[in-house]
Parts: C-alpha cells; structure tokens; sequence
C-alpha cells in the first residue's frame, strides 16, 4: 500500500518536472536563462528553476538590491553607542533557503565560491556564515551574469 503511494507521488513529481521544463523551453528568454544560470558550478535544476520562479527580479536590481530582497544582505543593529552583529534578516526566506542549499556544493566545486569560503574559514569565519557569505556571492555572480548577459566565466568573474 505504501508503495503504490510512493509510485503514484513519485509518477506526479516526474510529470510535474516535464511541465516544468516544457513552459521554460516554451519562451526563448527562460530557456536561455535557466541554461545561463545550470553552467554555473553549484546551481542545479531545482535552484535555476527558483531562482526564475519566485526571483523575476534578478539582472534588473543592484547587488545590494538583490542581495537585500533574497534577505542575505547583513544590516546593523546599532543604536547610539551600541554596535551590535551584522545579521541577515527577511527577504524571500524560500529563495534564500534554496540558494544557501546551492552553496554547498559550489563551496566545493565552483572555484570562485571555493576560494571565498576558504578564505573566510581560515579568517575565522565560522562555516555556516561562510556559507551565508558565500550565497550573497553566488547571488551577486548569478545578478551581474543575468543583468550583463554573460556566460560563467570562472576566472573572470
């Protein structure tokens, strides 16, 4: 019985990743956006289809802009004398989840990404604010590459 639920939920997610993938390649500007954004190292499938979904904005923002709406941009909490820690807050908390989760892999295999967590690591940054760091990078690098129509470019960039 509850196989024949995991294969129906399974059937339904499969069709659901074909309509998906049909309505992006049905308009030339997603199709050429989503490929734009796959070569990135880091961004798989599920991040390019966010990041168009639920980011209509991304090119047509500044990098803080950007950064700002997805809520990976850290504010003060400073009041008179008072300074206290840079956090990140608000934003579109599902973009944010989906581009922290993005981050993990091209923390290991994007070279750019790589060489910016390490060097926080060795900094003393600790790993999940190097994390977060390195998704407002990988979110300004996605931004300038939408804004500029450019393909990755790992050295350039």
């Amino acid at each position: 019985m509850h196989r024949d639920i995991l294969e129906t939920i399974e059937a339904k997610l499969a069709e659901l990743d074909r309509m998906i993938q049909s309505c992006i390649r049905e308009k030339a500007e997603l199709s050429q956006r989503y490929d734009q954004l796959r070569a990135v190292p880091g961004i798989g499938p599920v991040a390019a289809v966010s990041l168009l979904a639920f980011l209509p904005e991304l090119g047509r923002v500044s990098r803080r802009a950007i950064a700002a709406l997805v809520g990976v941009a850290p504010f003060a909490r400073d009041s008179g004398m008072m300074r206290g820690q840079r956090r990140i807050a608000g934003g579109r908390a599902k973009v944010r989840r989906m581009l922290f989760m993005a981050s993990l892999p091209a923390a290991r295999h994007n070279p750019i990404i790589k060489t910016f967590y390490e060097r926080l690591i060795k900094g003393g940054t600790g790993k999940k604010q190097a994390i977060i760091a390195c998704s407002r990078k990988l979110l300004t690098i996605l931004n300038a590459m939408v804004r500029d129509n450019k393909e990755w470019q790992p050295m350039t960039t």
